[in-house]
């Protein structure tokens, strides 16, 4: 199994690397992709190097996961490679993750078609196709949600749980105790 999470300046720090953290943790595979740049600059202005830029190798990944965090957010819902990434891996049945904000790329992609999600709040009127939970996070078919920054761990387990890993030995380790 293998994990991208996708960057553009602008994203939220927690949502984006506890899933890196996690994943990692566990030994899965998880490159930090930056669509514009390799040094890419949170929502709170704390900048990250990435493991490398954007290219056709993020299809052949097993999940895409979207941070939220403004503009980072918008800025990848407004990129047509994510729209084309997430059309790829909704119609392969492969696992798209998003959190926060991120569901937002969810509506352009015709992800979220009839499928359950969460998101942070006042985000669901940018996602009308889809039908909005009020929890932390949401699995519904290929779709992975959460809600914002105080879901990050528990989306992190979740896609770890997807993917097939024990993701109870990962949150014992790292002490969490909410699965």
């Amino acid at each position: 199994m293998k994990a991208v999470v996708l960057f553009k300046d602008g994203f939220e720090e927690l949502e984006a690397l506890s899933v890196v953290d996690v994943l990692r943790r566990a030994q899965v595979p998880c490159e930090m992709i930056g669509m514009d740049q390799m040094h890419v600059k949170s929502s709170h202005g704390i900048e990250v190097k990435m493991d490398r830029c954007f290219d056709d190798s993020v299809y052949e990944a097993d999940v895409v996961v979207l941070p939220g965090g403004l503009p980072g957010a918008t800025s990848l819902r407004d990129d047509q490679r994510v729209i084309d990434v997430l059309k790829d891996f909704n119609q392969k049945g492969k696992w798209i993750a998003a959190i926060c904000a991120g569901p937002i790329s969810l509506e352009p992609a015709n992800v979220a078609n009839g499928k359950q999600f969460t998101c942070y709040p006042g985000f669901e009127k940018d996602i009308p196709s889809g039908i909005h939970q009020d929890t932390l996070v949401c699995v519904d078919q290929n779709l992975i949600t959460g809600r914002g920054p105080a879901a990050a761990l528990k989306f992190s387990y979740t896609i770890l749980e997807k993917l097939g890993y024990d993701a109870n030995q990962i949150a014992n380790a790292m002490q969490y105790h909410y699965l």
